[in-house]
């Protein structure tokens, strides 16, 4: 759907990203950071642990700071799949 969607709106200079995140700590999970690590970062091939919201952030700054990317889902998940 985002290659369709960068298609159509390309005339008009609209790109078209979408981020598919992994596990992420959060305040959410309303855990210590440490014990929510230890349950669910261990799960994550490479690095084990979960990512933190500086290095989503940091993501997005890279997608804007890069206009030749478009039309694509960018995996940040350290290498995790969920099983469905």
């Amino acid at each position: 759907m985002n290659l369709t969607a960068a298609r159509d709106l390309a005339p008009a200079g609209v790109r078209v990203l979408s981020i598919a995140p992994g596990v992420f700590f959060t305040p959410a999970y309303r855990m210590e950071e440490a014990e929510t690590q230890a349950k669910w970062g261990a799960g994550v091939p490479n690095p084990k642990r979960m990512g933190s919201t500086d290095e989503y952030a940091r993501l997005v700054l890279a997608i804007a700071d890069n206009d030749y990317i478009n039309g694509e889902v960018i995996r940040i998940d350290g290498a995790l799949r969920f099983s469905g």
